[in-house]
């Protein structure tokens, strides 16, 4: 059995498991479900309109992520249903395949429903993706690295084409989603802590926890196929990845100066270019390679924000705040 090129695998048969840990992330899925209209929004609008709440930078800030997520995830949620789904062919692997192309679209549906209700120019917002340079450059560099899977005639037949595969996975999985998302939702959550714009730090504390499911599932996804396949994993393809996170944290942090150019109480664009090379280490060591920047974590708070097991009486919470789920590292 293989998770990739099993011509002898009924993608209707998902009985008997064979990966056990795709299963899991599947069920853990579902635990975690939520949806964006279940988060009231009213302070976020009163605050929005105020012109005495949020600064400037604030603002910026705010609309930056807005931009860049409302079109990330599109793009995240093609590369899964164009590209990915097409080549695992293992079929509970492909069960959480479905699984994160709904989440994505749950994720695309919370930044309408920000837009919608902050009384957003849609044309302003969904646009950013061409007009922002810093988050063009994003978007570019992830299209760049995996639009060779995207080309009709590939097929991961041979130890070439599979190492491309897992280039696009590492592509998709550990830059797009574990190293671009990260400095945006470092910034929403330290203003969620200023009690500014709660609701939209609330769906983005959601958010970042699908998010660490949809890493950690890439992350099995990618050694699975290299153990399955022992030509992929090269000194040289192992130095091209490491050269690829360099150029991606390069690019997170040229965007975290450009969407918060000045300091928040305390917070500033380089301690957000800290927390993307801090957590690019992790990403890094998660594919078993060594670190490059040794960076300490300079929002130890970031986990405790991500912690959804919160104390409420049980007949005010909502099912997104007594569902459980794995245990994560948020970070």
């Amino acid at each position: 059995m293989s998770i990739i090129n099993n011509s002898k695998t009924d993608p209707n048969k998902i009985l008997p498991i064979t990966y056990s840990w795709a299963r899991e992330y599947y069920k853990n899925g579902i635990a975690n479900n939520w949806t964006p209209e279940e988060i009231s929004m009213q302070k976020d609008v009163e605050q929005w309109k105020s012109d005495s709440v949020l600064s400037a930078t604030e603002r910026r800030l705010i609309l930056w992520n807005l931009g860049f997520f409302s079109t990330a995830e599109s793009l995240t949620a093609n590369n899964i249903v164009l590209a990915v789904y097409n080549h695992v062919t293992n079929p509970e692997a492909r069960q959480y395949l479905l699984r994160q192309a709904f989440e994505e679209a749950v994720h695309t549906d919370t930044f309408i429903y920000c837009c919608d209700t902050l009384g957003l120019d849609p044309d302003y917002i969904y646009n950013m993706y061409l007009t922002i340079p810093s988050i063009s450059a994003k978007d570019e560099f992830v299209v760049e690295i995996t639009q060779t899977v995207f080309d009709p005639h590939f097929t991961t037949d041979t130890p070439e084409d599979v190492q491309k595969f897992v280039r696009d996975l590492i592509g998709y999985y550990v830059i797009m989603e574990g190293i671009f998302f990260y400095a945006g939702f470092a910034m929403i959550l330290a203003l969620r802590r200023q009690n500014r714009m709660v609701g939209i730090g609330e769906q983005f504390e959601y958010i970042m926890r699908d998010e660490s499911v949809h890493l950690a599932f890439g992350c099995d996804l990618i050694k699975t196929i290299c153990a399955e396949n022992p030509g992929v994993w090269t000194d040289e393809f192992k130095t091209e990845i490491v050269e690829l996170v360099r150029r991606a944290v390069v690019l997170e942090c040229d965007y975290a100066r450009d969407a918060c150019p000045e300091g928040v109480l305390g917070i500033n664009a380089d301690k957000f270019s800290h927390y993307v090379e801090h957590v690019a280490d992790r990403r890094l060591e998660r594919l078993g390679l060594p670190k490059i920047y040794k960076r300490d974590n300079p929002f130890p708070w970031m986990s405790q924000s991500t912690d959804l097991s919160k104390e409420k009486n049980f007949f005010e919470t909502r099912v997104t705040e007594y569902q459980t789920g794995a245990s994560l590292d948020w970070d």
